[in-house]
């Protein structure tokens, strides 16, 4: 694949480290790697962003590029809106990844909050972004309550839109996970119509860069270059049936 767009169901749930995961099992096989983020929002100019943060996790060597970037931490649409700046619409998504892809191994483009979150007036998102390149997308879900619903609607909206799910990763494993986390291995891959491809463990995002990089490999499953083996990591973490 030379092309991933990371998209997830909803916004704080672990893009950024993800794509950071992703990105230093790349460059540690010897992979060029762009990061695209079609639209920063929240941060002001001068400021480290989601791109940045990649780049601090993954390390050096990492291209990064950034379409727009406005202050408020809103959608993008009302973000540009209330800006006076341009709105970023799919097919600038689209063609900005295509370029980095014929300079670059892999390109994460790394979306803002979840899948259908608007970038422009017209209803333009991540997801017709993603149609428009052919590229599959990896989605990250929450572990607990509330994510079989939201993983599932994801699920649907990409084929609905005919654009392939790469898989779900985990954006945050609890240190102590709570009960719903823990069932909800066994049911997210039936939700989301795709074994689960990882499990980034909480607090992640504040390691050094050096053990970020060098535990990242054992967060992802093979399908992303990593060790992760989804069916050891369900039967230690998942409960024991109740007794009857």
């Amino acid at each position: 694949m030379t092309v991933i767009v990371v998209s997830g169901t909803g916004t704080e749930i672990g893009k950024t480290v993800t794509t950071a995961a992703v990105a230093a099992v790349a460059r540690a096989a010897g992979r060029s790697v762009a990061v695209l983020k079609p639209a920063q929002t929240g941060v002001a100019p001068g400021e480290p962003g989601d791109a940045q943060e990649v780049v601090r996790l993954a390390g050096d060597g990492i291209a990064t590029r950034e379409l727009a970037r406005y202050p408020e931490p809103l959608a993008p649409d009302v973000a540009a809106r209330r800006s006076g700046r341009a709105q970023v619409h799919p097919q600038e998504v689209a063609d900005a990844a295509a370029k980095l892809a014929t300079e670059y191994d892999l390109v994460l483009v790394e979306g803002a909050g979840g899948l259908l979150v608007r970038l422009d007036d017209e209803g333009g998102t991540l997801a017709d972004a993603a149609r428009l390149l052919g590229a599959p997308v990896l989605v990250v879900v929450s572990a607990g309550l509330g994510s079989l619903n939201t993983t599932q609607l994801t699920a649907e909206a990409l084929r609905a839109r005919g654009v392939r799910q790469l898989g779900p990763v985990i954006g945050s494993w609890p240190a102590a996970p709570d009960l719903a986390s823990r069932c909800n291995l066994a049911d997210l891959p039936k939700d989301a119509g795709t074994p689960l491809l990882g499990a980034i463990p909480e607090g992640a995002g504040a390691l050094d860069g050096a053990d970020f990089r060098a535990a990242a490999a054992s967060w992802l499953g093979p399908e992303l270059g990593g060790t992760w083996d989804g069916l050891t990591f369900t039967e230690r973490e998942a409960p024991a049936p109740r007794a009857h």
